[in-house]
Formats: structure tokens, C-alpha cells, sequence
């Protein structure tokens, strides 16, 4: 594992508390979405495309 899967995966861990922490509702229905997206580009090892959308699910819950 290199440096940047490194912080990819330590920043979903951090999304992935937030989602579960927020409240029901169509922000974290949005941010679960992104979520999800993040974990397939993780899963193929596109740390580029799963930053940017764990970027937009953390947006989502603000």
C-alpha cells in the first residue's frame, strides 16, 4: 500500500463516522451516495476519483 492509499483510506474511515453520525435525511442520502461511489473507485484503485468524491460527500453533509 502506498502513502496516498494510505489517506485514502483513513479519510473514508473519517467520511464513513460522519455519514453514520448524521441524522436521517437527503443530506446523508447524498453523502451516502458519494460514499459508496468513493468506495468502488477505492476498490479499483482510483484514489484520485475516490478523494474527489469523498470530497463531495463531506460538502453534502455540511
Amino acid at each position: 500500500m502506498n502513502l496516498n492509499t494510505n489517506k485514502t483510506s483513513e479519510k473514508m474511515k473519517s467520511v464513513k463516522a460522519s455519514c453514520d453520525k448524521a441524522p436521517f435525511g437527503e443530506k446523508r442520502a447524498s453523502a451516502m451516495k458519494h460514499y459508496y461511489a468513493a468506495e468502488s473507485a477505492h476498490t479499483a484503485k482510483d484514489d484520485a476519483k475516490a478523494n474527489k468524491e469523498l470530497d463531495a460527500a463531506k460538502h453534502a453533509l455540511a
